[in-house]
């Protein structure tokens, strides 16, 4: 801590000052000697200092003037004098641990309610009614609504990091949280940075607020070194290696933008050697303290984590901060940047971006006052250089320290008497590892455009005033055209237009999954639920060994080589049948000629009218069942029509057995004069009953107009059944 030359017990009070003396802490930080300021006793403030510069124990300073009215009560709801409210766990255990220590002396108990902690765990925390609570917006509301914590005495509470809680979607939460509160109390904010947000937030829940800087707003902190390297995108993960093999002892905190992209970085870097964690908002809380717990340890080389882990990571030792990706504001550079350069140590923040996107990320930069310098990635020698160094100075100061045995060093004396000292010692720093877990990766390097480059404004005018390109006739510096002869291999994609694929984001997904360039792809293809993508001939071996592996941003998309002979016919089977029934039927039919009329003839006899049919052998004739066709006779038109009577219609008689499909139906007629229901013969297997009509053949039609119906049944109607 920063020197103020002012007695401790007489700022803070002699129990505090003995606990911050047991620390080891003799003095305040500036920020938290300005809270300090007895003119700022009752008031609502705004505290802005850099990470790493003290603020908790700056917000533990302010509190405890509150913390003398307490009780001693168990059972029932916790009672609470101070809320801390933070974004994350792992802030919030951060935050209680650090309380916890600072309060010791004062005999004040602090818990934690985090969300991903069970509920036993809670009750059991809560049930010794401790006098501070940090907690997560989520876990708290609910423990507020449940009745678990009684904020009636409530004093004061603190908004640790206000703009992370809002940007991970808090803010209904927060409201909530701040209308169960009373109104009669304290409310603190702090936060390296405040967007508009916030302040937004802070005015609505603040009275009369004081704003309390330990640094200026945004301002970087002086401890850090910013470093720009240029590195196309797909060569990211490559420059990461290198930069471990560089330094290889060096802690480092590795930042990515989502956890898809956590994930597959992190399975690089295991499968090049390295002993590496992962870090991410989807992971169990007892898995992420255990990342976090070997990270502290020393036994982890890099941590990647997203940007959850950029506010509830205080970790000693953070050597440095690769950024894999550019944030997307410069508040979350800062907070990413914090996590090294702490307690007055150096530390360096190191961030890859395009070189399109440089001169944006360059502005960001300079309005939040941090100077940067960009520099080309280390190269194959100066990694060579580096891994000379350290053997050296490993050899030089004894290795690790430890005492050789006589037997060992017997062994080393006849080797170095010997033939082949030189081979035998060079085998000794290979098995030493000399050479690192994995080998020097090709990185090219890229010099940054001049902000007054205008070649690509140059560039759009020219082709829209139809003129030629400057570029055109003067290559730029660094570009890599593609071969005119060069040669290409087809991949198949599981990835068509049904599923809103189209040739810029496949182009850029088969170069992030493939670690090629854009120029190593031709000829793109969108078909309706599959593409087809060119690679350059030289890399597709390799493209298609790093392609293959399943990608957790999208699991279901494979890739894989093309197969004119497998492939298209189990992709497109219904369109390759269609197509070859097309084929043959241009083929075999006969075109008319022109002027020519031709018969039509239906789709499904074309095939089959080209060729003669074969020939039968002679058929008997069929004896069909033969129905004369009687055409009624004409009625005068003055002829009285008669009244309509409701008539039975027969059906059509049954075909006999080879009787010709194409016979002529009868025409329907009305049912004949029937006699006395008594005369009727008695149908076969009924016995003697008569009431029951029999099946009788339809009688001719003689005449165009029915006889009057006197009586009779009607016979029922036979019941057809159709065979499948």
């Amino acid at each position: 801590m920063t020197s103020t030359g002012t007695d401790l017990s007489q700022l803070v009070g002699p129990a505090i000052a003995a606990t911050l003396a047991a620390k080891g802490y003799d003095t305040l930080t500036p920020v938290q000697e300005a809270v300090l300021d007895e003119a700022l006793n009752g008031r609502d403030l705004r505290i802005t200092s850099q990470t790493g510069s003290g603020k908790t124990i700056a917000v533990g300073l302010v509190v405890r003037d509150v913390l003398d009215d307490l009780t001693n009560e168990f059972g029932g709801p916790a009672r609470p004098r101070v809320l801390v409210l933070t974004p994350t766990r792992e802030l919030a255990k951060q935050v209680a641990d650090e309380l916890g220590w600072l309060f010791a002396g004062l005999r004040v108990r602090v818990s934690a309610v985090t969300g991903g902690s069970s509920y036993v765990d809670q009750r059991r925390a809560l049930s010794s009614n401790p006098a501070v609570v940090v907690a997560t917006p989520g876990r708290l509301r609910d423990s507020l609504e449940r009745g678990k914590i009684d904020a009636k005495s409530l004093a004061a509470v603190v908004l640790d990091e206000a703009d992370q809680m809002l940007d991970l979607g808090f803010r209904e939460d927060l409201e909530a949280i701040l209308a169960c509160l009373p109104a009669e109390r304290r409310t603190h904010l702090v936060s390296a940075t405040f967007s508009r947000d916030v302040v937004a937030l802070a005015d609505k829940c603040q009275k009369d607020p004081v704003h309390v800087q330990g640094t200026r707003l945004g301002e970087a902190n002086l401890d850090i070194e910013h470093v720009v390297h240029l590195v196309v995108p797909d060569q990211r993960i490559d420059a990461l290696i290198n930069l471990m093999l560089e330094d290889p002892d060096a802690r480092s905190l590795v930042f990515a933008r989502t956890r898809a992209d956590v994930s597959r970085i992190a399975g690089e870097l295991a499968e090049a050697g390295f002993v590496v964690r992962s870090l991410s908002g989807e992971m169990d809380q007892p898995e992420r303290e255990r990342a976090l717990a070997a990270f502290r340890s020393g036994g982890v080389q890099a941590l990647v984590a997203t940007d959850v882990a950029a506010r509830g990571i205080d970790v000693a030792g953070i050597a440095r901060v690769i950024q894999v990706e550019p944030p997307t504001n410069v508040e979350t550079y800062t907070h990413r940047s914090g996590r090294t350069g702490r307690a007055g140590k150096q530390g360096m923040s190191l961030l890859f971006v395009s070189p399109q996107h440089y001169q944006g990320i360059a502005r960001g930069l300079a309005r939040g006052k941090i100077a940067h310098k960009v520099e080309p990635l280390p190269g194959k020698d100066a990694i060579y250089r580096a891994r000379e160094a350290r053997m050296l100075e490993w050899l030089a100061r004894g290795g690790d320290g430890t005492t050789l045995d006589t037997h060992t060093l017997a062994i080393a004396e006849r080797v170095v008497k010997g033939e082949g000292a030189v081979e035998a010692v060079a085998r000794l720093l290979e098995k030493a590892g000399l050479h690192g877990p994995t080998h020097v990766r090709e990185v090219r390097n890229i010099t940054p455009m001049s902000p007054r480059d205008e070649r690509p404004l140059r560039a759009t005018r020219d082709a829209r005033d139809g003129r030629e390109s400057r570029d055109a006739r003067e290559p730029r510096e660094g570009r890599q055209e593609k071969p005119a002869n060069q040669e290409f291999v087809p991949f198949h994609v599981s990835w068509g237009g049904k599923h809103g694929a189209d040739t810029r984001r496949l182009l850029g997904m088969v170069c992030r999954r493939g670690g090629i360039e854009g120029r190593s792809v031709g000829a793109i293809k969108v078909d309706a639920i599959f593409s087809i993508v060119e690679v350059a001939r030289d890399v597709a071996d390799a493209f298609e060994a790093s392609a293959s592996k399943p990608d957790p941003r999208d699991p279901k998309v494979r890739i894989r080589r093309w197969s004119e002979t497998t492939d298209r016919e189990r992709e497109r089977p219904v369109r390759l049948a269609q197509g070859a029934v097309r084929e043959a039927r241009e083929a075999h039919v006969e075109r008319p000629e022109p002027g020519e009329r031709q018969e039509y003839v239906p789709r499904g006899m074309r095939a089959a009218q080209t060729q003669p049919p074969p020939p039968q052998p002679p058929q008997p004739p069929v004896q069909s069942e033969q129905v004369e066709r009687v055409e009624p006779a004409a009625r005068p038109a003055s002829a009285e029509r008669p009244a309509r009577r409701e008539v039975p219609v027969y059906e059509r008689p049954i075909r006999r057995e080879g009787a010709s499909d194409r016979a002529e139906r009868p025409v329907r007629a009305a049912a004949p004069e029937r006699a006395d229901r008594a005369e009727r013969p008695a149908r076969a297997g009924y016995g003697d009953r008569t009431e029951r009509p029999t099946r009788r053949e339809p009688p001719p039609r003689a005449a165009a107009t029915p006889p009057p119906r006197t009586g009779g049944i009607t016979p029922p109607k036979r019941k057809i059944v159709k065979e499948r």
